[in-house]
């Protein structure tokens, strides 16, 4: 059986394309300077609107529509010079404020709001101290006279509602395009990772296969020749050839693993990833450096999984750097614990600590905690008791 739509279902289907063609114009008419002088337009004529409804004499009606327009104006500058906008519509606003034949209109106050909250946004919270100040003394003494009541104390609400608003939208944008920033690095990492396993995983194929049968050619070519003196000259000719292809062979395959085993900065690695078993250098060139380090080995010492072990050393290299880094010439405390099931880093100074007790994780404590999540652990930084600042990992043994 065949659907068939009827006439009210096509009717809704009209509608709602033609109200995503409608949006979409809109869109477009409100983009860019064009769109901004038009939206100007509309709340000044809406303001004035207003503004006529309000006012009670005909004789304060020009100046209460004028003063609601000019509020509305340093909207055509807000992108360019926001804080001369958001200060010139305050000053409008106050001056409203005082003359009180003129009431201020609420697309005056929705274009106020808007502008102080965009100021936060861009500026930061401190920038709305100045905008706020003003409309407290209002709530405190009127400026247009007359007892404090709720028409002087809304206006001083609804500014600090709006920079808080701008604040809250302030942190969001920050956590967001850090968060990004994390994710982007976090996809390079892994896909820089996946990309040297698949070349060591090559690599090792053609050591282990390719290699090791070019070299049983090249041994049994060389044996068969010089094992058998009744060969012909002929026969010992073409078994030379052989093993001189296979020497040739092994000589270009061994340039091609030098290649595989490049890491991204383009140097061969010819040594073994490292792990605990190499602390006391990483210990040895942090002292070299300046820095009191001590130590600690508790628990019985166990071998590690590779992946484990090469985690573990990485964060504790990286927590030496930020020591180097953050409280140069401070004394370190280097613990690692092993337990049953795991082993536990941990990597103390007795520096400064963080400025104001924040901490902002740059990409260092980024790289710890992907290393320590991705081997199964867990990972913590911040602010050690007693001063000076703390890393620390726990990792699974199996």
């Amino acid at each position: 059986m065949r659907f068939v739509p009827s006439s009210g279902d096509n009717a809704d289907m009209e509608l709602a394309e033609e109200s995503q063609r409608v949006l979409a114009a809109a869109q477009r008419l409100f983009a860019g300077r064009d769109g901004r002088v038009a939206l100007t337009l509309v709340l000044a004529v809406t303001a004035t609107v207003e503004a006529s409804i309000y006012v009670q004499q005909r004789s304060d009606l020009a100046p209460a529509v004028l003063s609601n327009v000019l509020v509305v104006l340093p909207l055509l500058s807000a992108r360019r010079f926001p804080v001369l906008s958001a200060a010139a519509t305050t000053f409008l606003t106050l001056g409203i404020l005082v003359a009180s034949k003129a009431p201020l209109t609420a697309t005056g106050l929705g274009v106020l709001l808007y502008l102080i909250g965009k100021v936060v946004v861009q500026r930061g919270l401190v920038w709305g101290a100045p905008f706020l100040a003003p409309f407290l003394l209002n709530a405190v003494a009127p400026f247009g006279g007359g007892d404090a009541g709720p028409g002087s104390v809304a206006p001083l609400l609804l500014v600090a509602a709006a920079i808080l608003v701008g604040e809250s939208t302030r942190k969001r944008s920050e956590a967001e395009a850090e968060l990004g920033a994390t994710q982007e690095a976090m996809a390079e990492s892994l896909q820089e990772q996946t990309v040297m396993e698949e070349r060591a995983r090559i690599a090792r194929e053609l050591h282990d296969i390719v290699a090791h049968h070019l070299s049983v050619i090249a041994v049994q070519s060389e044996t068969a020749r010089l094992t058998s003196p009744k060969l012909s000259a002929d026969a010992r000719g073409r078994f030379e050839a052989i093993a001189e292809t296979a020497r040739d062979a092994l000589a270009e395959t061994r340039r091609l693993l030098g290649v595989l085993r490049e890491d991204v900065a383009g140097d061969a690695e010819r040594e073994p990833q490292p792990g605990l078993d190499r602390l006391a250098d990483l210990v040895g060139t942090a002292r070299e450096a300046g820095a009191n380090v001590r130590l600690i080995l508790q628990g019985k010492v166990v071998a590690l999984p590779a992946g484990i072990d090469l985690a573990a050393h990485r964060i504790v290299q990286e927590g030496l750097t930020n020591t180097r880094r953050h409280a140069p010439g401070a004394d370190v405390d280097v613990e690692v614990t092993y337990s049953d099931d795991v082993v536990t880093l941990r990597v103390r100074d007795y520096g400064p600590g963080p400025a104001g007790g924040d901490l902002l994780p740059g990409h260092g404590l980024v790289g710890m905690r992907d290393r320590a999540t991705l081997s199964g652990g867990t990972f913590s930084a911040g602010a050690a008791d007693g001063g000076g600042f703390v890393v620390e990992a726990t990792l699974p043994i199996r």
